[in-house]
């Protein structure tokens, strides 16, 4: 095995390092994720490629947004019941 070939698999994991994940993926693992949906393999992208405080910040609008809607439906049906 020469020696570039085994430069290549620690330039592929800092390469990985380097790229973040996109808007979209992160939505995507936290409604994943808070449905309780999430795929071993979108999770293993998560921890290796995602960062700790977007999680949290995307967890955290996920949840206020659930909350919400739970809330409104609760109030839309409330309403329309005569209550």
């Amino acid at each position: 095995m020469s020696d570039q070939e085994k430069e290549q698999p620690v330039a592929q994991q800092e390469q990985d390092k380097d790229a973040s994940l996109k808007p979209l993926h992160v939505v995507g693992s936290v409604f994943a994720a808070g449905l309780g949906v999430q795929s071993s393999k979108n999770r293993e992208r998560d921890f290796k490629q995602g960062r700790f405080g977007v999680f949290i910040a995307a967890g955290i609008i996920f949840t206020l947004l659930f909350i919400g809607t739970v809330v409104t439906v609760v109030q839309l049906v409330l309403k329309g019941s005569g209550n």
